[in-house]
């Protein structure tokens, strides 16, 4: 598929998401960071059930037109066509990447999870049309026991990964690492606390956009 990927990817936790207004807040947000200019994001809900993770992507893409903005669910491959999202990105202990691409066609954004201290065995043979790496710093929105990497664990997967693959550099990634992370070969730094946990997140984003350059 061919798409420019930006240099930071908003990926919206349902942690952050409030219960009371959810919908109008949902809807609200959707717009404001479409107005900031975001052109990816990712949905992630690990815990919610079906309806909930639906009812949620739907005022996602209310204020996320389709055209404008590429919605990525987190897992769930068998949702996107119902969910209207454009693609989908699967962890390891999620279904595989080759999996994803069966079900999903060509047509869908595929992410995968590429590596932390090395790339996983055989990565860049997968249907994958991004690879995210990292953890690049401590980080409280997503599990995992893998130690931080830093920008010289992106620098050696880049030199591991080649200069075709898209590299997405995630987890705990600030403002401070992600010019780091960006010189040392990432092509995008996924962001979730850092412009969901601030009072304005499309304002957040802006920053960061002009900011990275």
């Amino acid at each position: 598929m061919t798409f420019s990927f930006p240099k930071v990817y908003p990926i919206l936790d349902a942690g952050v998401i409030p219960n009371v207004g959810r919908d109008a807040f949902l809807q609200r947000l959707g717009a404001e960071l479409a107005t900031a200019g975001v052109t990816l994001l990712e949905y992630r809900n690990k815990t919610g059930r079906e309806a909930e993770l639906l009812a949620d992507a739907a005022e996602l893409r209310a204020g996320m037109p389709t055209g404008k903005v590429k919605l990525i669910l987190d897992d769930r491959v068998d949702l996107i066509d119902k969910a209207g999202f454009d693609g989908v990105h699967v962890d390891a202990g999620d279904v595989s990447a080759a999996e994803a691409r069966r079900v999903l066609g060509p047509g869908h954004i595929v992410g995968a999870f590429g590596g932390s201290e090395a790339l996983v065995p055989g990565i860049l043979d997968a249907p994958a049309d991004y690879l995210s790496i990292g953890p690049i710093g401590p980080t409280r929105t997503k599990q995992t026991t893998k130690a931080p990497i830093g920008a010289e664990g992106v620098r050696k997967l880049r030199a591991e990964a080649g200069p075709r693959a898209v590299l997405v550099a995630t987890g705990g990634v600030t403002l401070e690492t992600a010019r780091a992370v960006l010189a040392a070969g990432a092509n995008t730094v996924a962001v979730c606390e850092a412009i969901f946990r601030t009072p304005d997140p499309a304002g957040e984003f802006r920053r960061w956009m002009a900011e990275l350059g």
